[in-house]
């Protein structure tokens, strides 16, 4: 039989599920993209820049039906893609990389877009390969998907010389993909002894992380058994709902909420799931872990590498939780939970409060869009932020209802998330509202993708929270230099962009605008229409997460460090 290696490689791609690839057409693929354009199966999506395509393919697999699977040209294809396959590497989002590379056989040197790419994506990703023959391009893609979605998820890069791609080659048959995987077992003796010291504490609290996406059901179990607040990371802000009652908001400390401060003081016994203890979710390492910690994890790299655990658990909290779930509720009696669930509905009702109270000098009050935002859309909405100060304000203000319903960049942390992902997430449920929420600045980097979402006809809204700043930087700058440097922007003509990349434009400018100019927005992205509303945010109220990570941060400083980051402070305030 003689197949093209292209051919080969749409069979081996429809086989593992995938619906999209995206990426850019080039003189090294063109020969996938042909056969992708024929297969019923698969839509090849053109974007405008690799790295949106990215933030797409990441997007699709955080949906989980689908790998988000990449096509990309060798060299610059493969360095504009580079932050978006960081992302999914440091996240832990499994991701399909397919790129082609120059003829292996040509015997010349210099070749078009000749280098070693392998050595490039090498940190970032779980494997990479070379097919050297027309027999190995099914076989790599298949075992490329399970190195994939296998253990702690990650990218994998496959690199298709044109000679192999785009030349007809001898195979002895094309293999169908055994979807079979063993499942890993996990130490039942070491569920069984946190069974018994979660049912010893008096206070035992529960940290859940985008680990804990499937395992949703038995964590709701065990919180209302052991009357135990939760907690999330920015990732896992959609691990657990935000409208339960036992739910407090990312992370505990002084960087986090006020109903998770109260919620878990003297938390004497913490239950970790899906989570490595990262910068962000800690609020840079200021979490107070009791020492009673266990941790559960699917990467055994991740114990005690920042807080020591007492029990540690490799496995997938889908297979671990629903067994620690069961031992629990069997063997110990349940508690009562209606003192913690009021304490934490009072200390939610407050700070709802103490932001409507701020004073917004004629722009848009934060808590009072999320406010509108959440009660308008559907209880399945996805929504996507990007990376900055709006990122923080979600988590504290915006409440996730269900699995999968909140996505934003997070250990890799790249600007320019929003957008595209907003295209992958609708490209995965179509059937699904999909919101995004992006700062002016991060809109500037990857905001022409939205000429994808127009072109592909996606009933999307992207809200750009524009104050004319890096906020997020700009506000760690104020407060120990008292000036910003490289982090005020030229305000950006947003209508003119909507105009350029053919989406509906709104302006909601101030609070007595919010309800009308959201439920539009919503109405025209229901009708079929991409929507962009430029939204002049109040930023002047700082969330408790860029305070507490301030104050955290400076207490790590030595006393000579601190002494110069608070004299300068001081003196710049009073000199101006």
């Amino acid at each position: 039989m003689r197949k093209s290696g292209a051919a080969l490689a749409r069979y081996a791609l429809e086989q593992l599920g995938v619906k999209h690839t995206f990426g850019i057409p080039g003189v090294h693929n063109t020969e996938l993209y042909d056969e992708l354009n024929a297969s019923e199966q698969i839509q090849p999506v053109l974007v405008a820049h690799e790295g949106g395509g990215a933030f797409m393919a990441d997007a699709v697999s955080r949906m989980g039906e689908s790998i988000g699977t990449m096509v990309i040209v060798p060299a610059a294809g493969v360095t504009h893609a580079a932050s978006g396959i960081g992302e999914a590497g440091l996240d832990g989002i499994p991701m399909l990389v397919i790129s082609g590379g120059i003829h292996s056989e040509s015997g010349h040197k210099y070749q078009l877009h000749d280098m070693d790419q392998h050595t490039l994506l090498s940190p970032i990703t779980k494997a990479t390969f070379r097919i050297e023959s027309h027999d190995e391009v099914i076989p790599t893609i298949y075992e490329a998907y399970r190195i994939a979605t296998s253990g702690e998820p990650g990218p994998v890069f496959i690199e298709l010389p044109y000679n192999i791609g785009n030349f007809l080659g001898d195979i002895e048959g094309m293999p169908a993909f055994n979807t079979h995987a063993a499942s890993a077992q996990v130490d039942k003796t070491l569920l069984k002894q946190a069974a018994d010291l979660l049912a010893q504490a008096k206070k035992p609290g529960i940290f859940v992380g985008w680990g804990a996406i499937n395992a949703v059901d038995s964590v709701k179990a065990i919180a209302e058994h052991l009357s135990a607040p939760v907690c999330t990371t920015l990732q896992g802000l959609s691990a657990f709902p935000g409208n339960h009652p036992l739910h407090t908001g990312m992370g505990f400390g002084e960087y986090a909420v006020p109903a998770a401060t109260e919620a878990f003081k003297e938390c004497d016994c913490l239950l970790a799931i899906g989570t490595r203890f990262a910068e962000i979710p800690t609020g840079s390492y200021s979490m107070p872990v009791p020492e009673k910690l266990i941790h559960i994890d699917i990467n055994p790299d991740v114990f005690s590498a920042n807080f020591p655990a007492q029990i540690a658990i490799q496995g997938d909290a889908a297979n671990a939780l629903p067994v620690l779930a069961e031992l629990i509720t069997t063997q110990s009696t349940a508690r009562d939970n209606s003192a913690l669930s009021q304490l934490i509905l009072e200390q939610k009702r407050a700070y709802n409060e103490e932001w409507l109270a701020h004073k917004s000098n004629g722009r848009v009050n934060p808590k009072a869009f999320f406010n509108k935002l959440r009660s308008a859309i559907e209880d399945d909405s996805i929504l996507v932020a990007d990376d900055g100060n709006h990122t923080f304000l979600m988590a504290e203000l915006m409440p996730v209802h269900g699995p999968r319903q909140f996505i934003s960049p997070s250990d890799f942390n790249a600007m320019g998330y929003c957008v595209p992902a907003v295209i992958g997430a609708k490209l995965a449920q179509p059937n699904r509202e999909v919101i995004g929420v992006v700062g002016d600045g991060a809109l500037k980097m990857t905001g022409l993708e939205l000429s994808t979402a127009s072109q592909l006809g996606l009933g999307v809204v992207v809200f750009v929270f524009n104050d004319g700043e890096l906020s997020q930087i700009a506000q760690a700058q104020q407060i120990p230099y008292n000036r910003k440097t490289c982090t005020v922007l030229k305000p950006l003509n947003i209508k003119a962009l909507a105009e350029t990349t053919d989406c509906s434009f709104f302006s909601l400018e101030n609070n007595q605008a919010i309800d009308s100019v959201i439920d539009k927005a919503l109405a025209a992205a229901r009708s079929g229409e991409t929507v962009l509303v430029d939204v002049k945010i109040d930023y002047s109220k700082r969330t408790r997460f860029t305070k507490g990570v301030v104050k955290s941060t400076l207490k790590r400083f030595t006393p000579r460090d601190k002494f110069r980051a608070i004299s300068r402070a001081l003196i710049r305030k009073v000199t101006g």
